[in-house]
């Protein structure tokens, strides 16, 4: 397992009350699967995903990721755990507005302490991958939506992470674009990569092999996703943004 998450509490302050966003929320995931997590807002979901990107500590439970003990490690190994073995993908891009697409997808290996030449070619052989080395030395302002999340996508894979994180991906673009960005994490989880993403839309989860409903801090359904094989055939319908 790539994941391994058990009896996951996460209790927020708030003033004097206290808010109990994970009760209890146990779940394997294998590499190379390809899930969707869904509920309405509030049910848990975006603590969860967070909790997985090591972005937040659970209040108890146990998470595992690739074996080992991530809630256990301290502040730089984390950081270092969230640099190297971790993707993310999220709703509003988080591109440097006056830096050109290359060097916005080699920030991760910058901090990784990647020497600049190995950095400028990982970097546009990911750009290459999600179909946009011709527009490497573009700034965002000078691309599309599509192609703004095409960039985030190469980010989050030129450290070779284990597992891609997306966060309402395509919350920010129209319905063809994010069919167009969804045929392509379709694809990515084909070569092997595995794909956790965070949505609220039906026709975005069709894509996922398995679906994760959280409801009140929980998850109250875990189930194969039928609807993925259909979507599968849609990348056909899907041209670069």
């Amino acid at each position: 397992m790539l994941i391994e998450a058990r009896e996951l509490v996460k209790i927020y302050a708030m003033g004097e009350a206290e808010v109990r966003a994970l009760a209890g929320v146990s779940a394997d995931i294998a590499a190379g699967e390809f899930i969707a997590v869904m509920g309405p807002s509030g049910s848990g979901k975006s603590t969860f995903m967070n909790l997985l990107g090591c972005l937040d500590r659970q209040t108890s439970g146990e998470y595992l990721l690739a074996g080992e003990r991530v809630s256990q490690l301290g502040p730089d190994r984390l950081a270092r755990v969230r640099n190297r073995q971790i993707g993310f993908v999220f709703q509003h891009f988080n591109l440097l507005a006056r830096t050109p697409a290359v060097e916005n997808v080699e920030l991760p290996l910058v901090y990784a302490g990647v020497p600049g030449k190995q950095r400028r070619d990982r970097a546009m052989a990911m750009l290459a991958r999600v179909g946009l080395a011709e527009r490497a030395h573009h700034q965002p302002a000078q691309l599309s939506g599509g192609q703004q999340q095409r960039v985030a996508i190469a980010r989050a894979l030129v450290t070779e992470p284990l597992l891609i994180l997306a966060d309402e991906p395509t919350g920010a673009l129209d319905s063809r674009t994010s069919l167009e960005i969804m045929a392509l994490f379709q694809e990515l989880n084909r070569q092997g990569m595995t794909v956790v993403l965070v949505t609220h839309e039906n026709d975005v989860a069709r894509f996922a092999r398995r679906i994760l409903r959280f409801r009140d801090g929980r998850i109250v359904r875990d189930e194969p996703n039928a609807a993925a094989d259909a979507a599968r055939a849609l990348r056909a319908e899907a041209v670069p943004a």
